[in-house]
């Protein structure tokens, strides 16, 4: 490992300052991600300024039912949180799957928005990478692909986002909120994210030095039938080869609101915008859920090892659309 910087800010504002004032500074968090890249070689940051102690890692419930849950809050508190559990289980359900409980306890609410792909040629400092050392190339386009995008990837990058808690998130349309040297603003969690484009070495539309000090969690989806499922090599501690987060309401019989997001398919969560307006005032059957999210997957452009990636994906969304909807009224 290298030689680094070690600062522990007392406040937000001392944080970005001392980002802006450090060029190849990274914040610190639970560091189950940064401090692996550092130990490989991929992240070389000149400081680590630690943010673990600022006043970030409570869950608050606002006056209108939705709830913030700061970017310190460790994702086994969020998981076991009973409102999230009762309101929000899709988002539970995703932590849950993430990790060992061992990661959990450490791992942050901002730390895994902001963890790195895990492509094993951007992990190798021997393999070509374009997210790792822009221009290199991409070895896995031709290489070992078969966990890598089959949505909105380019030339350039075909790797994957790694979080599940993200993909929940996405589905749920929370907002992250970041705070930096111009002051703090908010992003959808569904954009939250980058495609990779020709520049797949940026992995968010966060700002040089924006610290993420929560997500907030909307009081429109409490309560809302939810679900995440996750399909992986093994039965646990894996990534995901493909993964599905599902926020339906149904009334009458009609979908009424679908939030819809995929994740190992594509370089950030996909919310899957042409199934949900397919089913917007559609009857909730099998039928109609099926025709939907053929329609999102039509755009995916498999590679020659991950094809599978497709119907795994759709057979994943189906079951828990049909899973969710409610049982038809016997006559």
């Amino acid at each position: 490992m290298n030689g680094f910087g070690y600062l522990r800010p007392g406040s937000l504002q001392e944080a970005v300052e001392a980002y802006a004032a450090h060029p190849g500074a990274r914040y610190l968090a639970g560091g189950t991600n940064l401090v692996d890249l550092m130990k490989l070689g991929v992240e070389r940051p000149a400081l680590l300024i630690d943010v673990g102690r600022l006043p970030l890692g409570t869950i608050e419930e606002l006056p209108d039912g939705s709830l913030r849950v700061g970017a310190t809050v460790r994702n086994s508190d969020l998981a076991a949180d009973p409102r999230v559990r009762d309101r929000y289980p899709v988002l539970s359900q995703a932590l849950l799957s993430g990790a060992s409980g061992q990661l959990r306890n450490a791992a942050t609410t901002g730390g895994n928005l902001l963890q790195r792909t895990r492509c094993p040629y951007f992990q190798d400092l021997d393999k070509p990478c374009n997210k790792r050392e822009p221009g290199s190339g991409c070895g896995a386009r031709e290489g070992v692909h078969r966990d890598h995008a089959v949505l909105g990837h380019s030339e350039h990058c075909i790797a994957t986002n790694p979080s599940d808690m993200a993909v929940a998130l996405a589905a749920l349309d929370a907002q992250v909120e970041l705070y930096g040297t111009e002051g703090a603003r908010r992003l959808p969690a569904a954009e939250f994210h980058r495609l990779p484009g020709e520049h797949p070495d940026r992995d968010t539309w966060i700002s040089p030095g924006e610290l993420i000090t929560g997500v907030l969690l909307p009081a429109a989806a409490a309560g809302v039938p939810s679900a995440y499922r996750k399909a992986r090599d093994r039965a646990s501690y894996a990534f995901a080869l493909a993964s599905v987060a599902v926020v339906l309401r149904v009334a009458d019989g009609v979908v009424d609101h679908a939030g819809i997001a995929f994740g190992g398919l594509a370089h950030r969560p996909w919310r899957a915008r042409h199934t949900e307006l397919a089913l917007l005032g559609a009857p909730a059957t099998p039928e109609a859920f099926e025709g939907a999210v053929a329609l999102e997957l039509a755009h995916a452009e498999p590679l020659r090892d991950n094809a599978y990636k497709v119907p795994l994906a759709r057979n994943l969304a189906l079951d828990v659309l049909n899973r969710l909807a409610p049982a038809p009224a016997v006559a």
